[in-house]
């Protein structure tokens, strides 16, 4: 009893930090998105500023061409980190999984317990209202 109870704190805490971990990755995400966005802005006000908007211009702002680098690397960035996204949310509802099969098993062993406590008592006062009985 005491090594399952050692075992379902483990389980709950990988729970709680897969948890975290695919909070953090979320996060990220969002941040990542909201810097893109802001890039982007960035972007049209520079060229909207120049009055170029063609890439291939000879002219176009240097401001905006690393702006557009840092927005794509941005971007590959988040793609990236939907994949661990998608690994992180499989790794948690594996983590659950595991957990619910525990707290299963815990739930059982507390039902066989009381079971075995009510058996008891109920054979002590069948003994007792035995003794009544023969008198």
């Amino acid at each position: 009893m005491k090594n399952r109870e050692g075992l379902l704190k483990l389980k709950k805490f990988a729970v709680d930090e897969k948890r975290r971990h695919v909070t953090q990755i979320e996060s990220m995400l969002a941040d990542f998105d909201r810097m893109a966005l802001e890039l982007e802005q960035q972007i049209e006000s520079e060229q909207k500023r120049v009055g170029i908007d063609d890439v291939s211009h000879f002219a176009y702002p240097t401001f905006a061409r690393a702006a557009s680098q840092r927005r794509d690397n941005i971007l590959t960035s988040a793609e990236e980190l939907k994949e661990q996204l998608g690994k992180a949310q499989d790794d948690l509802m594996e983590a659950v999984a595991d957990l619910k099969k525990i707290e299963l098993m815990e739930q059982r062993e507390q039902a066989r317990h009381r079971q075995a406590i009510e058996v008891a008592e109920q054979e002590d006062m069948d003994e007792v209202a035995g003794r009544y009985a023969n008198r």
